[in-house]
């Protein structure tokens, strides 16, 4: 009995189209090495499009061949024997199923071919994006440099999914802190959510992930007798660049790089001010330099050598991290181990216990909102309460007074 197969080999491929079977796809022989195509192609006769490429290693792979908007088009369904001839047509069917509602069966497939991997749109899109807009910019880039890229670099942003975001910041959590996984969380939902802004992606697959639970921070406030001696231990320090800069913070309450990165342009020395071009808060403002932080400034060897008030030794750039003075300082002055930016919060409390008002403390610490400040309002029970108490004063003052002229009224004489 000649099968469909047989009379097709007998033809030398010029009758190659027959109804597909498992057991005559099985026998098709490889396309002959020396044809001058690098594949053989077989028609189904049940599915009109269903194609089965034959190559000269014998490797046999589904097609569907289609037109659409007046432009002949090909569909991979895949490789036999891996998908079967129900499969392979069910496929097709669906593809030709497409096509009546007028719609291209390769449309999904061309725009997932579009999307970049995580690497190209991280270095080519985010990042020069990233440096016009964000401030902590570098941050950013060290996380992709350092972690990320090595992770999803080369994979289609369309490919990752939620489980892998949960599981990568659940591996950072691990090696680093909750924190910092919650920052990098941050930095890929961003990420994430400007692909789908840009049209690169549907959704967002950090949506619904889980952030960790941060350990509140203990904030830490030098007393008036650590303050005494973290001054001593200043004085002493051989890194007077440095002590200056730390000294400055705590006389002034400033971020850390606001005083690392001021330039002597800014001082206005008449006015006992100092003027911050940009801010944490993304705005300038001008902060007010009390006697003891003026007197500092107006001492700096840096005056007129060098555009920066603390100058790296060649006096071309600023210091970058005194982070080893302070810690010399601390251990120095026997203070428990605190952060630079305590001594921001050392300047508040300062002001506080000395009797100014949150919202005083609000414009000296710049901060935006009163919600920021009220952190500090603990602090300020002692103040409050000699208020109350003024107010008492005048109450008992007062109602004192009558009850003293009924009682000379009633005195007999």
């Amino acid at each position: 009995m000649t099968t469909a197969i047989d009379q097709a080999s007998m033809t030398l491929g010029v009758n190659r189209k027959f109804r597909f079977t498992q057991r005559d796809l099985m026998k098709l022989p490889a396309c002959p090495a020396s044809s001058a195509s690098s594949c053989d192609e077989y028609s189904d006769q049940e599915v009109t499009g269903l194609k089965l490429q034959v190559s000269k290693t014998a490797r046999k792979v589904f097609f569907f061949r289609y037109a659409f908007g007046g432009k002949k088009r090909v569909a991979r369904i895949g490789e036999f024997p891996a998908i079967d001839v129900t499969e392979a047509r069910k496929r097709a069917l669906a593809m030709r199923a497409q096509l009546d509602t007028d719609a291209d069966p390769q449309a999904e497939r061309d725009r997932h071919k579009e999307v970049p991997t995580f690497r190209q749109f991280a270095l080519d899109r985010y990042m020069p994006m990233a440096r016009q807009t964000k401030r902590s910019h570098a941050d950013d880039e060290s996380k992709l440099r350092l972690h990320m890229l090595g992770r999803f670099g080369s994979r289609k942003l369309h490919e990752i999914g939620t489980h892998e975001i949960q599981s990568y910041i659940g591996d950072i959590a691990a090696s680093h802190t909750a924190a910092t996984a919650n920052r990098h969380y941050a930095l890929l939902s961003r990420m994430f959510k400007l692909a789908t802004v840009w049209g690169l992606l549907d959704r967002n697959p950090c949506g619904g992930v889980s952030k960790f639970r941060e350990a509140k921070k203990k904030e830490r406030f030098l007393s008036p007798a650590e303050i005494a001696r973290f001054s001593e231990a200043m004085n002493a320090e051989k890194n007077q660049v440095a002590a200056s800069a730390l000294r400055l913070l705590l006389l002034s309450g400033l971020r850390r790089n606001e005083v690392l990165r001021a330039r002597w342009d800014q001082v206005d020395m008449d006015a006992a001010m100092m003027y911050l071009p940009q801010t944490k808060a993304g705005k300038p403002r001008h902060v007010v330099l009390n006697s003891a932080a003026l007197t500092l400034v107006k001492n700096l060897p840096s005056r007129g050598r060098s555009q920066w008030l603390f100058p790296q030794a060649r006096a071309d750039r600023p210091i970058d991290n005194p982070t080893k003075a302070f810690l010399r300082l601390l251990e120095k002055a026997g203070i428990e181990r605190i952060r630079i930016h305590d001594l921001r919060h050392s300047f508040a409390s300062t002001a506080i216990n000395a009797g100014a008002s949150l919202f005083e403390v609000q414009a000296l610490l710049g901060h935006s909102s009163p919600q920021m400040t009220m952190r500090y309002a603990h602090l300020a029970q002692d103040t409050i309460r000699r208020a109350s108490e003024s107010v008492a004063g005048v109450f008992n003052a007062v109602t004192a007074a009558p009850s003293s002229r009924n009682d000379a009224a009633t005195t007999p004489q």
